[in-house]
């Protein structure tokens, strides 16, 4: 009797589509032959009905057989309807184009992303489009995925140059960045208004800034999941931008174009942008005290393989470049991160969709600064392959997957206190997740998550990670949300907070065969892998039909992170440890030490988006604190308070005008006062040396760590745009932008040497060029 009731449950999902009808499909933007994701998918005038996923893909079974009207429906899009017949025990898969409008006025009805409130969790995450990053004031008139993101809950952006984002009190290297399932180890070029992605190639970017589900890991405080769009496969076409900053060229086209005979098609596209702006600023921008030696140089390809019923195959492969020269006498900073990568997905079952990947992604930087004749470097590779699997049985949805991970690290660095450090090393990462979508009625929604991770190499350890989200629809229009789950991860940093203008950030494994301590506040240390805790938990408003507030309270508990010892004064000999005839504290001996830490606050942001209007407010108020054997402080990138205010309105007949602004506000940062300055001597001959006419170097007397809080940071942009029709499928666009248009005089760092002060971007216009054909 028990082996029976077993095996009916576990027959009792695929018993229960038996007795029903499904239809599943890939939704297409008719002219270019993209997929369309996010759009809403219904049988009219039923309850069933379904948003596409990031693939174009939707599927809606447990439907009684019968003759519906399929309706499907985007913003700036026709609406789509199709009579169907669905049969008892059968599938219909559908291949359908919807038509873009001319002319895009007001949104529809029920629109996918108010669907998705409604039937997914949405703890911690903003799914970014295209279209939005568009409506960010840009430099050259260009929107650009970094600037975006800066207005974006829960994220800091240190600033205009050398600028950095930090997710909610993680570090750079505790923020997992994803470009087609490849690793992306800087996303951000140095001059701080520039990511590594070309808007236009952006399908899709899910930003989790916490709390975040059990199909990603190895990492403990946030994910960027950047997908990109497949080549036009209905015609040749492209965009040339030009700008006082840089330039940009996408070519894309079809190399076969699908026919009603086979449904299958091939097509490409080619992504490039750079920066000439140590050439242009010369001129342009000559008033900038140290110009702006700042270039880059980023090419994407992919090409992209369509089968008949939807199933698709993709080879992409990237290179990006990044160099300062000389700023302000100070740094040389360089580095070139590529990669090679392959994914698919296919439709075997009729309720299944699978997914792979196999990636390579190799990320090198140097930086010689004035502080040191040796250069820092360091050097991250890494293969990535998996294998994931969706069900979905009605609303509901089964994933589960496998990842393989390798890395390979080389690092060299010559500290503050004159200790060479170099290390080389490789580690893997084997791992497994199951995540189950299960909405409960009209009303609950509970997703329940479990990933296993293996770190072999010279770790060796495993970590368990339960994951969980939930929503709760109180009422049509209130929604309260939950997040929680355990992470952790095995690389780490190697940034110094004392290191000019913090540029370099190196890479590397821990574990015990790093120079680390052993103990930890009088424990032993039993593990070197850098450990999470997440909890959210907020809600969700409709206050109009176009104005929605969403309110997140949040808590990240840090029990174990590896940093660079910045207290450290003897080197690790025999000596100086336990026993030895001058015994020291191991935290003073180590290069690398281990801390604790926690992130809490709370993320406020409201959005109005109806016809030619689109708002965004977004505010913050958090707390980043970390403690060592000797101290509790706070980093760098600790701010209180975070605002940002974005607007975007078009007019003209056909909205060929259109003006945005984006306003910036951030409390100041901590840092560390100089107390005061005495002459440094060397004593490097020993007793030989005569004190009172050898000459020193200056050293400075620091106060406590990041004690001190820099001014207050602000900063208003405007940007213009005009659109002119050239041709049937060519449109020309000026823009002209202002960056910083009040000028505001926001610190960068403080020279303590030369005890002056160098401040980020002045007051700069630019004019652009965009001709898409």
């Amino acid at each position: 009797m028990r082996k029976l009731l077993i095996i009916a449950l576990f027959l009792l999902p695929t018993l229960l589509l038996a007795q029903t009808a499904s239809i599943r499909g890939f939704v297409y933007d008719d002219e270019t032959g993209e997929v369309v994701p996010f759009a809403n998918v219904q049988l009219k005038d039923t309850k069933y009905g379904a948003a596409t996923d990031v693939n174009g893909f939707f599927i809606i079974n447990k439907a009684p057989p019968g003759t519906y009207t399929i309706r499907i429906s985007y913003i700036g899009y026709e609406d789509y309807a199709e009579t169907v017949v669905l049969e008892k025990d059968r599938t219909i898969t559908k291949k359908i184009n919807i038509k873009p409008k001319a002319i895009s006025l007001q949104g529809v009805e029920i629109s996918a992303e108010r669907q998705e409130y409604k039937t997914q969790t949405q703890v911690s995450i903003e799914k970014i489009t295209a279209k939005q990053i568009k409506q960010m004031p840009s430099i050259g008139g260009q929107g650009d995925l970094a600037q975006y993101l800066q207005v974006l809950p829960g994220i800091i952006f240190t600033g205009d140059q050398g600028g950095q984002l930090f997710i909610r009190g993680g570090s750079l290297v505790q923020n997992k960045v994803l470009m087609d399932g490849m690793l992306i180890y800087n996303p951000f070029h140095s001059i701080g208004l520039f990511s590594v992605f070309e808007t236009d190639a952006i399908l899709s970017a899910d930003i989790y800034t916490g709390g975040y589900g059990a199909e990603y890991g190895g990492r403990i405080s946030s994910v960027m999941d950047i997908r990109t769009r497949d080549g036009n496969k209905k015609r040749f076409s492209g965009k040339l931008g030009l700008s006082t900053f840089g330039g940009n060229l996408i070519l894309e086209g079809p190399l076969k174009k699908e026919t009603p005979q086979s449904g299958n098609s091939i097509s490409f596209l080619i992504a490039s942008k750079g920066s000439y702006l140590s050439q242009t600023s010369k001129n342009i921008y000559s008033y900038i005290d140290g110009g702006l030696p700042y270039d880059f140089f980023d090419v994407y390809g992919k090409l992209s393989f369509l089968g008949s019923n939807g199933s698709k195959f993709n080879v992409f492969g990237f290179n990006f470049l990044d160099n300062v020269d000389s700023y302000k006498s100070i740094a040389d900073y360089h580095w070139n991160n590529y990669g090679l990568g392959m994914n698919f997905v296919a439709i075997p079952g009729t309720n299944a969709l699978v997914e792979g990947l196999v990636a390579y992604s190799n990320y090198k930087v140097t930086l010689q600064d004035g502080q040191s004749t040796t250069p820092k470097m360091s050097q991250i590779s890494g293969v990535t392959a998996g294998l994931y699997m969706s069900y979905f049985y009605g609303r509901n949805r089964l994933k589960y997957g496998f990842e393989v991970q390798a890395f390979s690290t080389d690092y060299s660095f010559l500290s503050n206190t004159k200790n060479f450090i170099e290390q080389q090393g490789n580690t893997s990462e084997s791992s497994a997740f199951m995540t189950y979508k299960w909405l409960i009625g009209d009303k609950l929604i509970l997703e329940p998550g479990l990933r296993f991770i293996y770190y072999g190499g010279s770790l060796s350890e495993s970590s368990l990670e339960p994951r969980f989200a939930g929503k709760w629809l109180i009422t049509n229009r209130f929604r309260f949300k939950l997040a929680a789950g355990l992470y952790s991860q095995s690389i780490l940093d190697t940034k110094s907070d004392r290191d000019i203008v913090n540029l370099f950030t190196g890479f590397l494994t821990g574990s015990s065969n790093l120079n680390i301590t052993k103990n930890f506040k009088g424990e032993e240390i039993s593990g070197y892998l850098q450990r999470s805790q997440h909890i959210v938990a907020g809600f969700e408003y409709d206050i109009m039909k176009y104005l929605m507030l969403n309110i997140e309270g949040y808590y990240k508990h840090f029990p174990q992170l590896i940093n660079l010892n910045r207290n450290k004064l003897y080197d690790n000999l025999a000596e100086y440890r336990e026993g030895g005839a001058f015994p020291k504290p191991e935290y003073l001996r180590t290069d690398f030490i281990i801390e604790t830490g926690d992130a809490y606050g709370i993320d406020l942001s409201a959005k109005y988006d109806y016809n030619r209007f689109y708002v965004w407010v977004a505010y913050s108020f958090g707390f980043v604190t970390r403690e060592n054997e000797i101290e509790e402080y706070h980093p760098y990138y600790d701010r209180r308070h975070n605002l940002n205010v974005l607007f975007s309105y078009s007019w003209g007949k056909v909205q060929d005008w259109e003006a945005n602004f984006r306003w910036n506000y951030g409390s100041g940062f901590p840092f560390t006062q100089t107390k005061g300055a005495y002459e440094a001597l060397s004593f490097q001959d020993g007793i030989n040396d005569n004190y009172l006419i050898d000459n020193g170097t200056l050293g400075i007397e620091y106060a406590g760590l990041n004690e001190g809080r820099l001014p207050h940071y602000h900063r208003l942009d405007l940007m213009l745009k005009k659109k002119f029709s050239t041709g049937k499928r060519s449109i020309l666009e000026v823009n002209i932008s202002i960056t910083n248009a009040y000028n505001r005089a926001n610190m960068f760092y403080f020279d303590r040497v030369l005890y002056e002060r160098v401040d980020q971007l002045p007051f700069m216009p630019s004019i652009g060029l965009l001709w898409s054909f």
